[in-house]
């Protein structure tokens, strides 16, 4: 547990370090210098995008994550295993070329008549999603060497501080639209070159393969496993960008705008969950590989219990104080407020099924877990087109929501069928009822009439009470280890 918790605890403070200035961006810069078609046309290019780009890599993050162990060589240079994972993006990248290029057309009509402007700069979505493939590639090689600070600093800081610089010359017009859309790509382009560059300062690694040595290690079966689990992310990318995506089919690309908006807040519940995976895929998979069933079960029970925990808190500080924290946003975003309420619940549900992502994807089971994230994807697809032409915003997130609370809880079957473990208990309720009273206390506490007293003071009454009842519980044993010493200070 040293490595995840020295490099857990490191990727959650630039993870929040990022959610911070993704903060500033969200819900300060854009909203403020870009219109709400503006906001949409980004959005929905990154969405679009982002899942053409899970297509490119044809599965070869899962076959990194899972077999890199077995090349791993320093003195080798890793048997060219860099060399070999390159080429799936580049075919890859073929692949996805033709499918754009024969599909445009058919593409564009979807969304001409809500989202015109999207349509006008669809061309960008190639080169995007090529480069946003290959920087998945290679965020992965580095965290299969244990190397995910910097990656992190890259995907959760930099590229956000650059998003809020050409925001700003846009908005004091240095540069145009289209200029601020290439600005944007090209944002994306020199992270890829940074990531590429940082890989042979940690690492040695070699572009020709050791082809001998790859053919010994099954290549057949590492190809089967990595094709099922592309369309497994596929699926997964899939529910993540698919509301944006089908909101602008269905409404005006003002509204994908605000969706974005309000939709990223509740991720911040999310920020320990990414952080810990990060580090827990590849401790799990080593675990499973070498049948450490005591760390596969102290992995999972302490996930469970410490994201649900952490991610109760920030719940009810994002619940609690939604309305005025939109109040200092632009007239129409208020719309977005039970979109919030939605997607946390949803989130909180997956924050409580901890590392089981991870347990699954790296056991036998991976075939079901990949099954089951293909049928998450559909039901969202499916809730979405029934959804938004009745409930709008709130029908996207409801889908999100939806379809989440499924796949956790489908999760949690296979892990206690599969593995014996089941990580729900008493301290797992005490957390619930903690949370379900601080909401319930969020309807009894009054409202000034100052929107930054209400967040004060109430975030205040209800996280005292949150951290004294788990305190009181002893919900977390090390915060008991802990007090005393601040005492004796």
């Amino acid at each position: 547990m040293g490595i995840i918790k020295k490099q857990g605890i490191q990727n959650t403070i630039v993870t929040y370090l990022g959610i911070l200035i993704g903060f500033v961006s969200l819900l300060v810069v854009q909203p403020f210098l870009l219109s709400k078609e503006e906001i949409g046309l980004i959005r929905i290019l990154f969405s679009f995008s982002a899942l053409v780009a899970s297509v490119i890599p044809l599965g070869i993050t899962s076959i990194t994550v899972r077999y890199f162990p077995v090349f791993r060589n320093r003195e080798q240079g890793n048997y060219g295993f860099l060399g070999f994972i390159l080429l799936f993006p580049l075919a890859g990248a073929v692949l996805i070329y033709f499918i754009l290029n024969i599909f445009r057309q058919e593409i564009i009509g979807h969304y001409i008549e809500h989202s015109k402007l999207f349509t006008e700069y669809f061309d960008y979505i190639l080169p995007f999603s090529i480069i946003l493939g290959f920087v998945t590639v290679l965020n992965t090689y580095c965290f299969s060497l244990f190397k995910t600070i910097i990656p992190s600093l890259l995907n959760d800081i930099c590229v956000r501080l650059g998003t809020i610089v050409i925001i700003y010359l846009y908005f004091i017009q240095w540069i145009d639209l289209q200029q601020l859309v290439l600005c944007y790509v090209g944002i994306y382009a020199l992270q890829l070159l940074m990531l590429g560059s940082y890989l042979f300062v940690i690492d040695t690694p070699r572009l020709n393969m050791d082809r001998e040595y790859i053919r010994k290690q099954n290549v057949p079966q590492m190809l089967r496993f990595g094709f099922l689990l592309s369309f497994a992310g596929l699926a997964s990318l899939g529910l993540k960008y698919l509301d944006s995506i089908m909101i602008g089919q269905y409404m005006p690309i003002e509204y994908v705008g605000i969706y974005s908006i309000v939709a990223f807040i509740p991720t911040v519940i999310e920020a320990p969950l990414s952080s810990l995976d990060r580090i827990a895929y590849t401790k799990l998979s080593n675990a499973l590989t070498h049948n450490l069933q005591n760390e596969i079960k102290e992995i999972y029970f302490k996930s469970a219990r410490y994201l649900f925990l952490i991610g109760g808190a920030i719940f009810l500080t994002i619940n609690v104080n939604i309305a005025d924290l939109l109040s200092f946003l632009p007239a129409g975003f208020e719309k977005g407020i039970h979109v919030v309420l939605i997607i946390s619940i949803g989130t909180l549900i997956n924050m409580a099924g901890g590392a089981n992502s991870s347990l699954i994807f790296n056991s036998k089971f991976y075939k079901l877990g990949g099954l089951l994230v293909m049928l998450m994807a559909a039901m969202a697809f499916g809730l979405n087109v029934l959804l938004i032409p009745i409930f709008g915003l709130e029908g996207a997130a409801l889908s999100t929501a939806i379809s989440v609370t499924f796949y956790t809880v489908s999760r949690y079957l296979i892990i206690y069928k599969g593995f014996n473990l089941q990580p729900y208990d008493k301290v797992m309720l005490k957390i619930l009822l903690l949370i379900v009273f601080g909401m319930i206390l969020n309807y009894l506490l009054p409202h000034t009439q100052s929107a930054i007293l209400n967040i004060l003071y109430r975030s205040a009454i209800i996280l005292g009470l949150y951290l004294a009842g788990t305190y009181y519980f002893r919900i977390a044993p090390e915060f008991h280890k802990y007090i005393p010493g601040l005492r004796k200070q």
